[in-house]
């Protein structure tokens, strides 16, 4: 079989693999073993999993950082099935799993009790020898399940996510200083950092969107300029940018606001509105900036796309916008990647200026009546779809009367609606620690969903730090 043809059956019967395990988990958490949608779905997926078996000798499924491989091969995720790499990627990470092999002996039947022991939910304190005792309570021999590596365990932890979170920050700064005094700067840190940021957003996306929820006010640009890299980088994994070019893409967002240390202070704090000339000040920096990049000691390292997108930041799908300029027909990729990631996290963030504080909710229906003539459409579709019907950091109100903030996004399009929420206040109003509940969770009994959403809440107005909940997760 040639190599090309290999991968390309392979890649169609893990994607089918994994859709029908999905399908088929969420059913054994909702119907008893005998029942018969249970017993069509687990034999279907049997089905599947023979075939590559008998073709191959085995169905090796390998998480590695943030690619998936069925027997070596690796398998190509595109928008419309991210969703399945998202399932697989959390299953495996719960449980503190990297492999899940299924070998040449393998039944129907020993297939349906690894369902049942695979969907419930395993203690934190230990989940990966929880599974591999229940696995041997079950007389499952043939599915076979080993631990991720313990660099790797350290890699998607949320503490170092959080610390790479603020060292970007710190890095920042330091940079912006070192340029005023005209010395040569780390763009191999900066590019590390771009690195270990795509690295925690393919272990625990929804967590590295949680942490731009925190909105530094003394220190704005800085705060804000590392919130747009992680957003772009999020953004270019889901256009199907490969690694180098997402680290790129990281440090021209990282230096997409450059040109406003040029700007006095006093007029990028001003709470009132800014007088004509004042405006013509502030528009200046996107000039002011791709400027100073070109300027750069180590310009041969640094991304050409980043002078385009320090350029063209402002500027609209229809070129209006600012900088004016007459002689461009169209926007770098970069720069409208960069440029809904910016208007985002800035509209979503108090500002000194501005009265109003938009909600995540808020804001993205606002962007989506833009489409075409602010934003580029295809693209902010993506955006939208990646942030979710209730983006990360979202506090909203249940069917319980109690309230939280969603935690992390369902990829699964049938479950949009149903996020997993952190519960911090009860049915009574008070302000409480509480779990983190998955909002997919259904009573069989009553048959219904055991919570439900009911209306999104702005935090502002309830005096709600979101952010603080976030890096409270991580004590």
């Amino acid at each position: 079989m040639e190599e090309k043809t290999k991968e390309k059956i392979l890649n169609s019967e893990a994607l089918e693999i994994i859709s029908r395990l999905n399908m088929t988990l969420k059913i054994a958490k909702i119907y008893e073993p005998n029942n018969l949608i249970f017993l069509s779905q687990s034999q279907a997926l049997y089905n599947l999993i023979q075939n590559v078996i008998k073709a191959y000798g085995e169905c090796n499924f390998l998480l590695s950082l943030s690619s998936l491989f069925l027997n070596g091969v690796k398998v190509r995720f595109i928008f419309s099935n991210y969703n399945l790499f998202k399932f697989i990627a959390s299953e495996f990470k719960r449980r503190e799993i990297n492999q899940l092999n299924f070998k040449k002996g393998l039944d129907e039947e020993e297939l349906k009790r690894f369902i049942l022991v695979f969907s419930k939910k395993e203690t934190p304190q230990n989940p990966y020898q929880e599974l591999k005792e229940n696995l041997k309570k079950n007389d499952i021999k043939n599915i076979l399940v080993e631990k991720i590596p313990s660099h790797e365990l350290f890699q998607s932890d949320e503490r170092y996510a959080t610390k790479v979170f603020f060292l970007s920050i710190m890095h920042l700064k330091e940079m912006f200083e070192t340029l005023k005094k005209k010395e040569k700067v780390p763009l191999n840190t900066t590019r590390r950092l771009m690195q270990s940021i795509f690295n925690h957003i393919s272990h625990n996306e929804s967590f590295v969107y949680g942490l731009t929820t925190i909105k530094n006010y003394d220190e704005y640009t800085l705060n804000h300029s590392v919130n747009v890299s992680i957003l772009s980088i999020a953004l270019g994994k889901r256009l199907g940018l490969d690694r180098n070019e997402l680290a790129d893409l990281g440090i021209c967002a990282f230096f997409h606001d450059y040109g406003k240390t040029e700007i006095p202070i006093e007029i990028l704090l001003k709470p009132d509105k800014l007088d004509e000339k004042e405006r013509e000040i502030i528009e200046k920096h996107p000039h002011l900036g791709a400027e100073k990049l070109a300027h750069f000691r180590e310009f041969s390292h640094l991304p050409l796309p980043a002078l385009h997108v320090a350029l063209e930041h402002h500027l609209k799908e229809d070129l209006s916008g600012y900088p004016r300029l007459q002689w461009r027909k169209d926007i770098n990729l970069f720069s409208k990647i960069v440029k809904i990631c910016d208007f985002f996290d800035a509209l979503t963030t108090k500002r000194p200026y501005r009265e109003k504080v938009y909600t995540r909710e808020e804001t993205l229906k606002m962007m989506l009546k833009m489409s075409g003539k602010e934003f580029d459409p295809i693209i902010l579709k993506v955006f939208i779809n990646m942030m979710g019907t209730y983006p990360v950091g979202t506090l909203v109100l249940l069917d319980t009367g109690e309230v939280g903030v969603v935690f992390e996004i369902n990829m699964d399009p049938a479950f949009i609606l149903r996020p997993k929420i952190k519960i911090i206040a009860d049915e009574k109003g008070k302000k409480i620690d509480g779990e983190i509940v998955d909002l997919t969770e259904f009573d069989a009994q009553k048959n219904v969903y055991k919570r439900t959403i009911v209306k999104t809440l702005n935090p502002y107005e309830y005096e709600v730090e979101v952010s603080d909940y976030f890096l409270a997760h991580i004590q």
